[in-house]
């Protein structure tokens, strides 16, 4: 077995460092490392766009439409595909296909509207409207371009200018117009959501027809996560508020285990890196912190501005109520960083390993298959293992999301249990209260560990 293995590694290296011959015999290889900008490619890759990219074919999109609202207040919208166009580009010899930025005019009550994907500019990547220069301006321009190229190389030649964009040499004014595009992020959340509709009423579906019936095969694997995550911690922390609070947080479930999985697809409809862009994990956040604030009892609110604590702690300073009012925004902020942070970090790890072929192309074939063997080896484990992070970050962001909740909706028992210490139901509700607090305590206490 061993020596299978052995010749399947040798013939792998053999033909992934093929390509890298040249850069061996023809002595580029330096150049070519130095051209590679990895954190460009990096955040190429895992930013948004306008076009939904091909795989093995990134110049050429997948196009998505444009929805602007230009300077004078008038809405365009447009196909992205009119944006860029694709162009062979000679390279050290070598043509390959490179999507490069056009200019889209309309003209309408007589007058033109210029609109380009702005590269050289503050707002890189996104779409501005563009204004010839008058005299002044390119006055303006002209001294501020050469004062930057004064201070040494630009990098691609031109310098960026606030307020200004260039295109194809030439600069022009920008304004940044309100966009509500439907970038491959947003058609990804599109995606996204239709497929869990999909899973979650195939599964109503099939209880409908076929009653108490266990299912098999995929619609099983979905009973099975409805039932760990229902039945091990929604109904275990919240008990008798359960039913109210399981449709949304099995919904976030759901969500961000289908988003975490999408993400690590490479072709279409996968590709977008949702969880990993902090304004998704940010509004999934916010939507737990409104539901914890929203049914928030009474009880949650006096801990918050009338803790149990000593009295010089709350009066007249009020030291703990500005302690309390800052765990609640801790709180959301904790799970928007911990969603994002576990994410884009395991995405970046893979595209890291992966360019390491390229980098390691400049010290020659055999080099550069030995790494391209270890870079395929280590990308294929840490994919497996962004597998297993995106089901356990879903499930974390849950549980998370139920211990918060339930905090703010407990009625606190112990309040009954000292005006009535002699009773029975005193009693009891007293030691329900000491346990779902130790619950609560531990349950947090290891999710921070995660």
């Amino acid at each position: 077995m061993s020596k299978r293995l052995s010749k399947i590694l040798f013939l792998l290296a053999i033909l992934v460092a093929a390509p890298f011959k040249g850069f061996a015999e023809g002595g580029d290889g330096h150049a070519e490392e130095e051209n590679l900008d990895v954190k460009e490619i990096i955040f190429e890759h895992l930013g948004d766009g306008y076009g939904w990219e091909v795989p093995f074919a990134h110049a050429y999109r997948i196009p998505l439409p444009v929805i602007v609202k230009a300077e004078d207040g008038k809405w365009f919208c447009f196909s992205s595909s009119s944006l860029s166009k694709v162009e062979s580009v000679e390279h050290d010899g070598k043509t390959h296909a490179e999507a490069v930025p056009v200019v889209k005019t309309i003209d309408r009550d007589g007058k033109t509207y210029s609109f380009v994907i702005a590269h050289v500019s503050t707002h890189k990547d996104k779409v501005v409207q563009i204004f010839p220069l008058d005299a002044n301006q390119e006055q303006e321009v002209a001294k501020e371009v050469a004062a930057a190229k004064a201070q040494g190389p630009v990098k691609g030649g031109w310098p960026v200018i606030d307020g200004y964009v260039c295109v194809d040499g030439v600069y022009y004014r920008e304004y940044r117009p309100l966009d509500i595009s439907i970038t491959k992020n947003v058609a990804a959340l599109f995606i996204s959501t239709a497929i869990v509709l999909l899973i979650v009423m195939s599964l109503v579906r099939f209880y409908r027809r076929r009653g108490l019936k266990a299912p098999r095969k995929g619609m099983g694997f979905m009973e099975l996560l409805v039932s760990f995550v229902y039945e091990g911690t929604i109904k275990a922390t919240l008990g008798e508020n359960a039913k109210k609070f399981a449709p949304y947080l099995l919904t976030c479930f759901f969500f961000i285990l289908i988003m975490n999985l999408l993400g690590l697809i490479v072709i279409f409809p996968g590709g977008a890196n949702l969880t990993g862009n902090i304004a998704i994990t940010l509004v999934l956040a916010v939507m737990t912190f409104v539901m914890t604030n929203v049914f928030g009892t009474k009880h949650y609110w006096k801990e918050i501005f009338w803790p149990d604590v000593p009295l010089w702690l709350k009066c007249p300073l009020p030291i703990m109520q500005f302690i309390e009012i800052f765990g609640m925004f801790t709180k959301p902020a904790a799970l928007c960083v911990r969603l994002f942070a576990n994410m884009m970090g395991g995405h970046m790890i893979v595209i890291t390993l992966t360019l390491l072929i390229f980098i390691f192309a400049a010290f020659g074939a055999a080099v550069a298959g030995a790494t391209t063997v270890v870079s395929i080896l280590f990308s294929l484990f840490m994919l497996a293992l962004d597998v297993l992070v995106s089901f356990i970050q879903a499930y974390v962001f849950t549980t998370l999301s139920t211990i918060f909740i339930g905090m703010a909706v407990e009625h606190g028992d112990h309040e009954h249990a000292k005006e009535h210490p002699h009773t029975a139901q005193g009693e009891a509700d007293a030691a329900e209260a000491e346990a779902q607090k130790e619950r609560f305590a531990k349950e947090a206490a290891s999710m921070d560990l995660k």
